[in-house]
């Protein structure tokens, strides 16, 4: 029999994102002098495929948000390289970055605030068409009144205001308009969380349906971490704008490394009276991005934590199985104290 052919090159990642950082100056007295800076996001590494959903959990303040926008170049990041589908965005100026704007949109956190209220549900969903130069008139109209179809919503939404549309209906909306020029990347900034519980498994589902349909990829922002399960292929933790731990879903919800991740996973209820998870809880608050702590951003609150985590940065340990933990307690070999 004739050898197998060799596995050919591992396929390029959708989104490769390289050591960014966005850091915000603090600008004090009558000359604005800078003072400091915000280090919302410090040195993020990330890779998400085709067809793939990254979840991105962590607490408030962490940096989620912002880590999504400046993959989008909404805001502006520091330093560090975001490759879509091997470009480099941040060397682009606003001329050239315009055609690949098409192929990565952003699902915004408030469904209300999002939306033009001065605009009709058609002109809003027909307004990516208009920018782009992509369908106009007739075959505009005919286009937008597809998506509200896809979106479980009747003809009759076309001329409706935002303010006359419940929550979950202005989600729809703004979900909408992010597929309307067919993208590859999709940045969910917390869609979810504004909405009631009933109506947060259908747009979770509608997602779901979405991407199987049109082979998306998701960057997954939330703080529920049971949603981030169901919809996440890989999930990555962040703290102190730095990603701490990541790892195919299971294997991150089934065995958590991170003295962080596993605080955030016994916090989530356990639908079974007879089950009981031991709560493990984290003295003190979250430091300020603006005056992070020397050594490991964590170590303040880790009951863990030794010496050497107050003076050195752990990098992320490769620990097989795409896993990875930056924490010294999972240095390979390490000896611990």
């Amino acid at each position: 029999m004739p050898d197998p052919s060799p596995p050919g090159p591992p396929e390029r990642p959708l989104l490769e994102v390289s050591d960014l950082r966005t850091h915000f100056p603090i600008r004090r007295g009558a000359w604005g002098r800078v003072r400091g800076h915000v280090r919302a996001v410090d040195g993020v590494s990330l890779r998400i495929g085709r067809g793939e959903t990254l979840g991105l959990v962590g607490e408030s303040g962490c940096g989620k948000s912002t880590l999504g926008r400046s993959v989008l170049r909404l805001v502006e990041p520091t330093s560090g390289s975001v490759k879509l589908d091997g470009v480099e965005l941040t060397a682009l100026g606003p001329r050239a970055l315009r055609p690949l704007r098409r192929r990565m949109q952003m699902v915004f956190q408030d469904p209300y605030g999002s939306l033009n209220p001065r605009m009709s549900v058609g002109e809003i969903v027909g307004e990516p068409f208009a920018i782009h130069r992509v369908a106009s008139g007739e075959e505009r109209r005919r286009r937008v009144l597809r998506l509200l179809d896809q979106m479980g919503l009747g003809p009759e939404m076309y001329h409706r205001a935002p303010h006359e549309l419940s929550g979950g209906q202005r989600q729809r909306i703004g979900i909408a308009r992010a597929i309307a020029l067919d993208p590859e990347l999709i940045v969910a900034d917390e869609p979810i969380s504004a909405l009631d519980v009933s109506i947060q498994a259908q747009i979770v589902n509608l997602l779901s349906d979405l991407q199987k349909e049109r082979g998306l990829s998701y960057l997954f922002i939330a703080h529920d971490l049971k949603i981030v399960e169901y919809l996440s292929t890989r999930v990555a933790v962040m703290y102190l704008g730095k990603i701490v731990e990541s790892a195919p879903a299971e294997a991150l919800y089934r065995s958590p490394k991170h003295p962080y991740t596993q605080a955030l996973l016994s916090a989530v209820p356990v639908p079974d009276p007879e089950r009981k998870r031991t709560r493990i809880l984290l003295g003190g608050e979250l430091p300020s991005p603006s005056a992070p702590p020397p050594g490991c951003p964590f170590h303040p609150r880790c009951p863990h934590a030794f010496d050497r985590c107050r003076a050195e940065v752990p990098p992320l340990y490769d620990l097989g199985g795409g896993h990875a933990s930056a924490c010294f307690l999972n240095e390979p070999e390490a000896v611990r104290p």
